[in-house]
């Protein structure tokens, strides 16, 4: 009876691991950026990243991703709208990033895919915005224990950003940054 339990413990951990969303795991939480009319701006960290606050305490944080990846492809849902592929700058980020986004909600809510895995996090920030254009930054985060081994694997992250207002018809800019933490 033991060994049945902790098969099936086994078995919620490995097909919450292999379901390929995002949801409201231990240690996942948003963090705070400024945008460039000093308001603050919410974005969604990865699983097992480091935030200033839990989506459930903030009322104007975004809702969890809501795109999927199966086999490298998005599985997106019928209430999210992909961002025109003209509206999507992607010129600066390495062929290792997505160059899609998608909106959701209200339409302040907008999703994109940031690099993680082994050693990596991933969090997306509102780096500026105008009435011509919104600025996100894909920040991906090294961060190697001492003593630990760190595997090389990168995935794709879903990543979600509230900004202040609707998305609407402004073009999209993405860039990345590197960090170590």
């Amino acid at each position: 009876m033991r060994n049945a339990a902790a098969a099936v413990a086994l078995a919620v951990v490995l097909v919450g691991c292999s379901s390929g969303t995002q949801s409201s795991a231990p240690g996942s939480s948003t963090s705070g950026s400024s945008s460039t009319g000093g308001a603050p701006t919410t974005g969604t960290s990865a699983p097992g990243s480091t935030g200033s606050s839990s989506p459930g305490a903030n009322p104007t944080a975004p809702a969890q991703p809501p795109v999927s990846i199966s086999e490298e492809k998005p599985v997106v849902p019928p209430n999210v709208t992909p961002v025109a592929k003209d509206k999507v700058d992607t010129t600066s980020l390495s062929d290792t990033y997505r160059d899609e986004a998608y909106v959701f909600g209200d339409g302040r809510d907008v999703e994109v895919f940031g690099v993680g895995g082994g050693c990596k996090e991933a969090r997306a920030e509102v780096s500026g915005q105008s009435a011509e254009l919104v600025q996100i930054t894909l920040v991906t985060i090294t961060k190697q224990p001492p003593g630990t081994v760190c595997t090389q694997e990168v995935r794709q992250v879903p990543l979600t950003v509230r900004l202040d207002a609707p998305l609407g018809n402004r073009r999209l800019v993405l860039e990345s940054r590197e960090e170590t933490g």
